[in-house]
């Protein structure tokens, strides 16, 4: 009878370990690491290698030494206040060069906000 007891309280326990959730992580930096500038919300990011992102460099006249960077195309900054809500639906992303009129910023890493 204890034996059958014990393998129902194990089966139970074990069952609910497997049940349990664990937080999924997006692979972003936290939105208090982006220390470049604004958080950016861009309408898509693409790779500078990329067939569409290098004809987007080439089209604005842009060169840059490190092909292998991550591009945020059409951005606007995020204010503080809409980092906590769903302030961003698109790609919330942090980025070194802001400085082309929010057509495209340079150096981006997606941020979780």
């Amino acid at each position: 009878m204890f034996s059958r007891v014990s393998i129902a309280v194990t089966l139970a326990l074990s069952f609910l370990a497997v049940a349990t959730p664990v937080p999924a992580t997006s692979g972003g930096e936290p939105a208090s690491e982006c220390n470049t500038g604004p958080i950016q919300c861009c309408q898509s990011t693409e790779a500078a290698d990329s067939t569409s992102g290098a004809a987007l460099l080439g089209l604005l006249g842009i060169v840059l030494q490190d092909v292998n960077v991550l591009l945020g195309v059409t951005c606007s900054p995020i204010s503080v206040i809409g980092v906590g809500s769903s302030g961003c639906s698109a790609s919330p992303v942090c980025c070194t060069d802001n400085s082309h009129g929010g057509l495209v910023s340079i150096g981006c890493v997606p941020v979780t906000l």
